[in-house]
């Protein structure tokens, strides 16, 4: 295919739509933050996806900074990555229109996350019926052939491979058709109540959240009502769930045999959580307070990004044009 990289390109992004929390960390974040010095990066924060929740203006420029942010925090590399945000590239709106005039409809009405989330409550518009066509555009204009996701963005992969082979078939072999990079220990992390942790579900415990407030949204971890002197089920208890994630292999052993033994209340388990979050955080912590008085540089750092992920653009969408018949 035309505009092959050497090196494995992988393309990831992630909403500004909130404050992101630790399903957004070790879903996404980590993994991909561990892919930097083994591939070609392209990670973006998908603001025009965000726009779907008709969010206040200034409320999206705050989070955007914010995720931008939290992600230098945590150990991107600009220098490594292109760091960039999504309606920088205004190509990408542009190959997203000319994705939508080949794409099904059944395709897009066969997205079980649309209809999830209409069935929660969330008011349907277009947006975010064609979510899954901007995704493509997303992944295909910087000819991505790489792309991490758990196993509920699956589909929108296979909907991304699908208008990409559709397209390429109609027009000649321009785009690259990715392959999904699945992690299946870390694709669901659970939230307060025990489903997937989402900011749409207010489930979440957020990355660098102040301690109080942390320790509050930790305690109130639903759990089920064995008494503190009966033996307690690790693999089905949420606590443990998420403590295993941040924990030495010798620290979550001590603290299942802690749970077969009895004598251990959830209180207890929570307390260990909550301290084995706040150590795990730490250095990141202290390197986002650090850009909070900088914002000059996480602006620049998005720039920077830009120009970078632009180059890739252009050219995609000069060949895609001129396919279709654009002067």
């Amino acid at each position: 295919m035309s505009n092959a990289t050497t090196q494995r390109r992988i393309l990831s992004g992630v909403q500004s739509s909130g404050t992101l929390h630790l399903g957004n960390y070790f879903g996404m974040m980590r993994p991909a933050l561990e892919l930097q010095d083994s591939c070609e990066c392209f990670y973006f924060i998908a603001d025009y996806h965000s726009l779907t929740s008709n969010p206040a203006p200034q409320q999206l420029r705050e989070r955007v900074l914010g995720v931008a942010m939290d992600f230098l925090a945590c150990g991107l590399d600009p220098q490594r990555t292109v760091f960039f945000r999504q309606s920088d590239i205004s190509e990408v709106t542009e190959l997203a229109w000319i994705l939508s005039c080949i794409t099904p409809m059944g395709l897009l009405e066969r997205c079980h996350s649309y209809k999830d989330k209409v069935a929660r409550g969330i008011a349907p518009n277009h947006g975010l019926f064609a979510y899954p066509v901007l995704m493509a555009a997303d992944i295909l204009i910087y000819q991505a052939n790489g792309v991490p996701v758990g196993k509920d963005q699956k589909q929108h992969l296979e909907v991304t491979r699908d208008i990409a082979i559709r397209f390429n078939n109609q027009y000649g072999e321009l785009l690259t058709v990715p392959d999904p990079m699945i992690r299946d220990e870390v694709a669901v992390v659970p939230g307060l109540d025990g489903q997937k942790m989402s900011k749409s579900y207010g489930n979440a415990i957020e990355l660098f959240a102040p301690e109080k407030a942390a320790r509050k949204k930790i305690m109130s971890i639903v759990t089920d009502s064995t008494p503190m002197e009966a033996p307690k089920n690790p693999d089905t208890c949420n606590v443990f769930a998420l403590y295993k994630l941040m924990a030495t292999p010798d620290e979550v052993a001590a603290l299942r045999q802690r749970y077969l033994a009895g004598g251990m209340g959830y209180g207890h388990a929570k307390q260990a959580l909550f301290d084995c979050y706040w150590a795990y955080f730490q250095a990141a912590r202290t390197r986002r307070a650090e850009l909070e008085k900088n914002l000059d540089y996480v602006e620049g750092v998005l720039r920077d990004g830009a120009v970078r992920a632009r180059a890739a653009a252009t050219q995609t969408m000069a060949n895609v044009k001129r396919a279709v018949g654009l002067a």
